[in-house]
Parts: structure tokens; sequence; C-alpha cells
């Protein structure tokens, strides 16, 4: 499998938002009709090699202050 690996700003939801989103059951973030805005993309082979780049990822800053975070989404299959 092919994997996609996302630093994404985690955008910020207002107390108004969220009672709004649970009063009507939706979700509060949806990444099909909204996706974060990304900071950086990378591309693994393989899923062990998915999370070590996501770890390498995660030790930035703002990813460990919470104002970003990492995301591995399986993309393919390997090309042959």
């Amino acid at each position: 499998m092919r994997y996609l690996i996302v630093r994404t700003d985690v955008r910020a939801v207002g107390p108004d938002e969220v009672v709004a989103a649970w009063s009507e059951g939706a979700r509060i973030r949806d990444e099909r009709t909204d996706p974060e805005p990304r900071r950086q993309i990378v591309m693994a082979e393989d899923r062990d090699a998915a999370f070590r780049l996501a770890r390498a990822l995660a030790a930035v800053g703002a990813v460990r202050a919470g104002r970003q975070r990492i995301k591995v989404v399986r993309v393919s299959e390997p090309r042959r």
C-alpha cells in the first residue's frame, strides 16, 4: 500500500459551532467538504515507513502544541 502523510493546521471551532453541530447531528470537522489547510505532504511506500515519517513530523513544535496535526491516509496499492 502507498500512504500519504499530511501535516495540517487545526481549524479553530467556536462554542456556537459546536452547539449548532451537536443539535443538528452534524460533524464539526468534515474533511470531505472542508479540508484543513495543508502545511506539508509526504508519501511512503509501506505502513511502517508512513508511521516513522508521521512520528518525525509529530516532533514539530506546532504539532506538539496542538496547533497542527498529522494524518496518515492509505492511498493505493504499491506500483508493480
